[in-house]
């Protein structure tokens, strides 16, 4: 019995594995829990990181990440087509203009590669052109939010082919009709998530904060009293007093210093 009991120690010793898996048990730890923490970790670093690097390699990181998106979904998609092509035969003699409704119809109807290839286009200009917007006017608003919807409409009426006969006409109304579409989801989400009347003079705060990963400091500035009007006036000794630990310092601090209406307000 004894040796039977020495045996189990020592095969624990011998296996971390199975000795942070008796530990796990014992302890009642949750492995999904602790996956989605290190997951929102990961997150948070990334955006932190981001938040550091010049305009042209976020751009690109955030184009290249919406075009991964996109190109997943519209492969997505296009899966679910019968034989993986167009369900629009074309039509013997048809006229120019009947032949640019085929091509509207066929560009969300295509098969996995066209739809994967068109959805990335798409997205990945969204997200590069929302970040550049971001950057240059320091904000989330709704111009650049219409500004990247045109620009990702446009690109996505030239590479799926739905211009004929006309590419440069059909790629400006449909890149205008993204951005109305766009300008209003903006406004009517904008209308529904609006914070409470005793927040409002940390909404600016609260966007940077979120922008940056660290939305759970949030609390540490209400407690300090470091609204949107103090912004411009933060200093390192002052982020300390409401305990917010070095790291997030300089994050917070260096965003302030590349927003160009926080500079102008100081």
């Amino acid at each position: 019995m004894t040796d039977g009991k020495q045996g189990s120690a020592v095969a624990l010793k011998a296996s971390p594995s199975a000795a942070a898996m008796a530990r796990g048990l014992r302890g009642g730890s949750n492995p999904l829990g602790e996956w989605t923490a290190r997951v929102k970790e990961i997150e948070a670093g990334f955006r932190a990181w981001m938040a550091t690097q010049p305009i042209h390699v976020e751009a690109a990181v955030a184009t290249a990440v919406g075009a991964v998106q996109g190109g997943a979904l519209g492969g997505l998609m296009g899966s679910l087509s019968a034989d993986g092509g167009s369900p629009f035969p074309t039509p013997p003699n048809a006229n120019p203009q009947a032949m640019a409704s085929l091509k509207q119809a066929q560009a969300l109807a295509g098969g996995p590669l066209v739809q994967a290839r068109n959805f990335a286009v798409m997205t990945g200009a969204n997200a590069g052109i929302s970040c550049v917007m971001r950057r240059i006017r320091g904000q989330e608003d709704i111009q650049g939010s219409m500004a990247a919807a045109f620009g990702s409409g446009a690109l996505f009426s030239i590479v799926s082919g739905m211009g004929t006969p006309n590419p440069v006409v059909n790629a400006i109304t449909t890149g205008a009709a993204f951005a109305v579409f766009q300008g209003g989801f903006f406004m009517i989400g904008q209308r529904f998530s609006k914070p409470a009347s005793e927040d409002t003079y940390y909404s600016r705060t609260r966007s940077m904060l979120h922008q940056l990963g660290l939305e759970k400091y949030e609390k540490n500035f209400k407690k300090g009293l470091l609204n949107d009007q103090t912004l411009p006036l933060l200093t390192d000794s002052a982020l300390r007093d409401v305990k917010i630990p070095p790291g997030p310092r300089l994050l917070i601090l260096d965003q302030i210093k590349r927003d160009p209406e926080l500079v102008r307000a100081k």
